[in-house]
């Protein structure tokens, strides 16, 4: 992110789609390289998360807003928070662009996300990361008030070590 970017030729941007959605990707957002791997890691997420349509979703670290934008369809409304003020910027525009207008996109993250998620008390929390080791860390930290209920890797990149890990929290 910090980084100056230069355009020799072209945009400074580049289109994937998923699911009938568009997606602007800026050289600062972060959007899942693996695109077909992608869509199978928000299916399971989205299963985890059994979405009823009147539901308020946070999606923390939303990049560019691929997983907010992949449910709004089927929630009430998606607030996506990101720590990069450029990502937050494509995440608009892909709302926008897709016709959404149930999604609020913010920058910036909360220093002590766990307290803040252990203080918010949902019901349950679907927790995706590419990181076995910080995952773990917080799944002991939100083990106080949450219990693992589902685990499902993907993996992004066959034959090498690189898998998203998708953890369904309950509260207890």
């Amino acid at each position: 992110t910090d980084q100056e970017v230069h355009v020799f030729r072209g945009r400074d941007y580049i289109f994937e789609e998923m699911d009938g959605l568009r997606f602007k990707i800026g050289p600062k957002s972060f959007y899942q390289t693996n695109s077909a791997q992608a869509y199978e890691l928000y299916k399971v997420a989205a299963d985890f998360a059994a979405l009823t349509g009147d539901e308020l979703v946070y999606d923390l670290y939303t990049g560019t807003g691929t997983i907010a934008n992949f449910i709004a369809r089927r929630v009430r409304k998606v607030i996506g928070i990101e720590y990069v003020p450029e990502a937050i910027e494509d995440a608009k525009a892909n709302a926008a662009f897709n016709g959404l207008d149930n999604t609020l996109f913010y920058a910036g993250v909360h220093d002590d996300v766990i307290k803040t998620l252990l203080f918010a008390a949902p019901r349950r929390i679907v927790y995706v990361s590419c990181n076995p080791a910080t995952q773990a860390r917080d799944l002991s930290l939100l083990d106080v008030d949450y219990r693992v209920a589902r685990v499902q890797p993907v993996d992004m990149f066959p034959h090498t070590h690189h898998v998203e890990n998708v953890v369904l929290l309950e509260k207890k």
